[in-house]
């Protein structure tokens, strides 16, 4: 059964996930599913695609430790996080886009499965905020226009996937609103592009079934 939640539910939901890891008192939060992901103690269960990533002291991440990817030589760099497969699905997480010449991105990779994936993408390189899949390929679903997001600055990334209709926030305006049938599910997790020398911190996953 599917229930329908309000964005601000939705919002205080994972805002309560994030105290109580922070607390120290869950790794999951009551709801089965719902998670908060440490990124002060050592990766288990995460699987590299692609890139090198490791978790590092990085200035204003939320708790002193982030994960940062930093392999250059890759076309893309993908991470997916354990658990999962997720249908309907809020996915938020902040990221700061350390360097790159290329590329200074940062992704949120969702329905992923059998390498193939939605993505939805920020650039300190580019003015525009994007809602791609691949499938061996990145194809482009929509583009917006915006401010490149500042390099060496801390912003926040979220996406929610209900049933076809995709919405993405990047710093709490909502920039997409799209419908897209192509994945209906899978797992969650982290994108870079080419150059980027990313860090990422505070990702947190709100399943949206009851």
């Amino acid at each position: 059964m599917t229930m329908t939640i309000s964005r601000r539910r939705l919002v205080a939901g994972l805002s309560t996930v994030a105290a109580c890891a922070a607390a120290g008192r869950l790794s999951l939060a009551a709801e089965p599913g719902e998670r908060w992901f440490d990124f002060t103690v050592p990766l288990d269960g995460w699987e590299t695609v692609s890139g090198g990533w490791a978790i590092e002291d990085v200035p204003g991440a939320r708790y002193g430790r982030a994960l940062v990817q930093r392999a250059i030589e890759n076309k893309f760099n993908v991470i997916v996080a354990p658990g999962g497969p997720y249908g309907n699905v809020l996915v938020s997480v902040r990221f700061r886009p350390i360097a790159g010449g290329e590329d200074a991105s940062g992704g949120i990779v969702f329905r992923f499965s059998q390498g193939r994936y939605y993505l939805v993408r920020a650039n300190a390189l580019e003015d525009n905020f994007r809602l791609y899949y691949y499938d061996g390929r990145r194809h482009m679903i929509v583009s917006t226009a915006i401010k490149a997001p500042q390099l060496g600055e801390w912003h926040q990334l979220q996406v929610t996937a209900k049933d076809d209709r995709i919405q993405a926030w990047l710093n709490d305006r909502v920039l997409i609103d799209q419908r897209d049938t192509r994945f209906a599910a899978g797992r969650i997790g982290l994108w870079t592009k080419a150059d980027s020398i990313t860090a990422f911190d505070s990702l947190a996953v709100l399943p949206m079934e009851g």
